[in-house]
């Protein structure tokens, strides 16, 4: 089987042996991770060993928000047991990376890791010293920030801090509103703010997947393409939040709620999840221009 760049990547990044070694190690193994670990263990790559057996997979989500509320940041950090990830001082610590990277504003991950905490050292310089208090290996992993100049930025973070939300909201200072919003989110996990935020690409898959159905029920021809019309609107419903149905009124859509909360407006959202392989973001530009 072709073996791809990001499957060689994400194992070296958990063995650290070479390139060349894990493409080679997983074509051995037929694309199996489990089975490349255990060749690369077998041809002496002793890091492999190592690290292979201390992932951060563990860990938990955080969230801060500026005082005005016109900016917020939601990270993920992480530790090798949820043991750890429960520890009270873990937890904090979590929630201090959240309040460096929002005193910061950091444009890029390197610049996340270099952000200052309150005692002076850099968020990479304090994971360095919690994994020798903790006895465990750390990790700061990543961080997403939103701004509202013309209303505000809410959180959520769901109870167990697994999943957390950041949602922006022009139209107002602060609105309850905007927490029934992240909730929605995070329950609901849509795609996209709206028809804008789905690609073309997208929309021609699920198109295809839909008439590829139909036929194989024996729809004719001439009503295939409105049956998958059909689908693809109720695809739009479950998957843009803006139309997607109230988690506490299913007889109202979040277009809906925003009217009637004000003419309210969402501007950008976050969905982050702890060990999700692609984050969930989408801003819209005039908001962050």
């Amino acid at each position: 089987m072709a073996i791809s760049a990001e499957l060689v990547k994400r194992l070296r990044d958990k063995t650290g042996a070479g390139m060349a070694d894990c493409k080679k190690a997983l074509e051995e193994a037929n694309g199996d991770e489990a089975k490349a670990i255990e060749v690369l263990r077998k041809k002496g790559a002793a890091s492999a060993a190592k690290r292979s057996d201390r992932v951060a997979k563990e860990g938990v989500i955080a969230a801060a928000v500026s005082e005005d509320r016109k900016r917020g940041v939601i990270a993920e950090v992480n530790s090798e047991t949820d043991f750890v990830a429960r520890n009270e001082s873990f937890v904090q610590f979590a929630q201090d990376v959240a309040n460096a990277a929002l005193a910061a504003s950091p444009n890029s991950h390197e610049e996340f890791l270099l952000a200052k905490m309150a005692n002076g050292a850099t968020i990479s310089e304090e994971v360095g010293a919690q994994t020798g208090r903790l006895g465990e290996k750390l990790e700061a992993r990543r961080f997403e920030m939103l701004t509202e100049p013309n209303g505000f930025v809410t959180s959520y973070i769901h109870p167990g801090a697994k999943l957390g939300v950041l949602v922006a909201i022009s139209g107002a200072n602060d609105s309850p509103t905007g927490r029934e919003i992240a909730m929605q989110v995070a329950a609901m996990n849509p795609m996209a703010l709206d028809r804008s935020g789905i690609s073309t690409e997208q929309m021609d898959k699920e198109l295809e997947i839909y008439r590829t159905q139909a036929r194989n029920e024996g729809k004719k021809e001439d009503i295939i393409e409105r049956i998958a019309k059909n689908k693809l609107e109720k695809f739009y419903q479950d998957n843009c939040l803006t139309e997607q149905s109230f988690i506490k009124d299913a007889a109202k859509t979040i277009t809906d709620l925003l009217k009637e909360s004000g003419n309210l407006k969402i501007t950008g959202f976050v969905r982050m999840q702890l060990g999700e392989q692609h984050k969930h973001a989408e801003q819209a530009q005039e908001a962050v221009a």
